[in-house]
């Protein structure tokens, strides 16, 4: 991208690329973890070292169901309560494969996978890996096991470096239905990170670095759960004599039944309530510490001595001494003290480590992750943790720290960094440094894989991609005409990969000046995905914007500016008005104001962009620098020379420190 297209910024592609959880099994006197087993190979067991039945696993809690409030005895599960999607998701274990239960954190997800696998499956092996590194050695006794159910409670924290993938698990399922069934849970937060929405923030192409574990969701059976509970599901619920139940009955207009028999709300208002001078400060603090872990990508649990060093910014934010803090151990006992017997603020222990309740992470209002929390995070993790945590920032558009971590991932070895990191470089504001990164790993994948191997041609996307980006625009949209006949070939005409090959070969050849070509391309193209994808798709929304902009450039601009507000009314309909593509959408609408000569206009929409992508984006990610270098030009238009040259010699400084040597920013 060349900072010196003033006006003439074109359909800019923006990339964006949560916290995790980590809840283990509780500790019976019939099934519990074996603790001389090493993660690799950590299973819940039998006392006798055995593979359960999952008629075996007779308490909620060793499936890792949250344990229920106000009971003598907790470890006693409240009664069920048949849940309106129960025979859904019979049908669906029944005709066997990936099952995957979707909601709200307490929303009763793994309660729900309990009850109904256990009385589908009684007699099934129960494979239940501890720790994201056993997930291997799970998936070797369940493809050993005549009949199993490997469960994936939390699925989120199975994804990633070393974790679950789409051909493991056709593997494990091939010729086996009704025998093997592999059923998981996953919060809705987690899962929104991979749908179409977060699929057309991507750079370049929608099938970038996380590509293998958007593609194993995409291979389940999806049940969805709502946190909000029925009527006919309260009515269920009354004919039940449990208190627990008859008590979380009158919350039901506000929180889900499920989410007050955790305790939920009651967790989240003590840690608000615990900021308060010498009530419990440190362990409000040491429970945010936790809470910020998972939200850097940290899918395994904090140590004791991480969060002992991690919370004192957080106290010190908050008042310090003048809070008069507790002392630290008493400040840990408080946060993993259960309330009323459910879970505690902190899951986990001395020797497994500790990570924050995950009803936490929706708490409203949360700051972004202060960088001193990040930066420390980053200084202890392993390399796999390190690609989880770029992985995240990459796709919440935290470049610098996608690139920092991505390169500790690089460097200790995680299969898959250097692809992740050559595209965050890029998308950063250093396409050549990643043009070359690229082409490396090209030559390599290419021949350990094969021309045409599906994640060839996916790392032929993001080069070409990346080499139009550094101002080679023939040369990207000859790229891509070749890799649109690769992907048809290899994959169909109407996968997805190729309808996104197709669109980057107009816009580039648009962007080498062939406008009509570009058009042409565009509208077979939309014709195509409007048929596949629907009006509303992203990528739909994102072709007609592309479309726009060229048939401007090559047209009647009153005609464009008119197809460009109706494109704005469906984009804001459906994408809403943070959405990346929202946002470029509206500075194709300030470029065509200022092409027009309305300049005040223009400048006051850059304006307004600016603050806006800088938010979404960050201040530094290029898109705001060229924003911030069009609104100075509109200045300088409209006769503000003086603060147009200041805000110049700051982009510059900007431009500099950001963007790899050469990049054109004088206008």
């Amino acid at each position: 991208m060349a900072l010196s297209a003033m006006w003439a910024s074109g359909p800019l592609a923006a990339g964006i690329g949560a916290a995790v959880t980590a809840v283990y099994t509780l500790v019976t006197d019939r099934v519990r973890p074996q603790r001389s087993e090493p993660s690799e190979a950590a299973l819940l067991l039998t006392a006798s070292g055995r593979i359960p039945r999952f008629d075996q696993v007779d308490r909620p809690g060793l499936a890792g169901v949250h344990p229920a409030d106000r009971h003598p005895d907790h470890q006693l599960a409240p009664s069920y309560v048949e849940r309106d999607v129960g025979p859904e998701l019979r049908q669906a274990l029944l005709e066997g494969g990936f099952v995957l239960i979707v909601g709200e954190s307490t929303a009763g997800k793994t309660r729900l996978a309990y009850e109904v696998a256990r009385l589908c499956f009684p007699r099934h092996a129960f494979v239940c890996p501890l720790t994201r590194p056993a997930l291997a050695h799970a998936l070797k006794v369940a493809r050993r096991r005549r009949r199993t159910v490997l469960w994936l409670d939390n699925l989120e924290n199975y994804l990633g470096a070393d974790g679950v993938t789409a051909s493991a698990l056709t593997g494990l399922l091939q010729g086996r239905p009704g025998r093997v069934v592999v059923l998981a849970t996953i919060r809705s937060q987690e899962f929104r990170r991979y749908d179409a929405r977060e699929e057309s923030r991507l750079t370049g192409s929608d099938r970038d670095a996380w590509r293998a574990q958007r593609e194993v969701l995409h291979m389940a059976v999806k049940v969805r759960l709502e946190r909000r509970w029925s009527t006919a599901e309260q009515e269920r619920a009354a004919a039940h004599r449990d208190p627990r139940i008859q008590l979380a009955l009158g919350s039901c207009d506000r929180f889900g039944l499920a989410e007050v028999l955790a305790a939920g709300p009651e967790l989240l208002a003590a840690w608000e309530n615990a900021w308060a001078p010498e009530a419990n400060p440190r362990g409000a603090a040491i429970v945010a510490a936790a809470v910020d872990c998972r939200r850097s990508g940290l899918r395994r649990p904090a140590s004791r001595q991480w969060l002992q060093d991690f919370h004192l910014p957080y106290l010190a934010e908050r008042g310090g001494p003048d809070l008069q803090p507790e002392p630290f151990a008493e400040a840990m006992q408080w946060a993993c003290k259960p309330a009323y017997a459910t879970s505690g603020l902190l899951v986990g222990n001395y020797s497994q480590g500790y990570t924050a309740f995950d009803y936490l992470l929706s708490a409203p209002r949360l700051s972004p992750v202060p960088d001193h929390l990040w930066e420390a995070l980053l200084s202890r993790v392993e390399a796999a943790d390190a690609y989880d945590m770029g992985l995240l920032a990459h796709q919440a558009s935290q470049l610098s720290r996608a690139t920092a971590a991505l390169e500790r991932a690089r460097a200790g070895g995680v299969a898959g960094a250097d692809f992740l990191l050559a595209i965050a470089v890029g998308d950063r504001g250093r396409p050549r440094e990643a043009v070359r990164s690229l082409e490396g790993i090209v030559r390599h994948r290419r021949a350990q894989l094969g021309p045409r191997h599906p994640d060839t041609l996916a790392f032929l996307h993001q080069w070409a991609f990346f080499t139009g980006e550094a101002g080679e625009g023939q040369a990207a949209a000859d790229a891509f005409g070749e890799l649109v006949a690769e992907t048809t070939a290899a994959l169909g005409p109407e996968h997805t990969d190729t309808l996104a090959a197709r669109h980057q070969r107009a816009y580039f050849t648009g962007e080498a000046g062939d406008t009509q070509s570009a058009v042409q391309q565009l509208r077979d193209l939309l014709e195509d995905r409007t048929r596949l994808e629907g009006p509303g798709h992203p990528q739909v929304l994102a072709g007609r914007r592309s479309l726009i902009w060229f048939s401007g450039l090559n047209g009647n601009l009153v005609d464009a500016e008119q197809q460009l507000r109706q494109l704005m009314e469906d984009a804001l309909r459906t994408l809403g008005p943070d959405d990346p593509h929202m946002l470029a959408i509206r500075s194709t609408q300030a470029d065509f104001a200022a092409r027009a000569g309305r300049v005040r206009e223009a400048t006051s929409i850059f304006t307004q962009l600016i603050a806006e992508r800088s938010r979404v984006l960050g201040h530094d990610h290029p898109h705001a620098l060229h924003t911030r270098l069009q609104r100075a030009q509109g200045l300088m238009s409209s006769g503000h020379s003086e603060q147009a040259q200041q805000e110049l010699m700051q982009i510059v400084d900007d431009a500099q420190r950001v963007l790899e040597p050469g990049t054109a920013i004088s206008p």
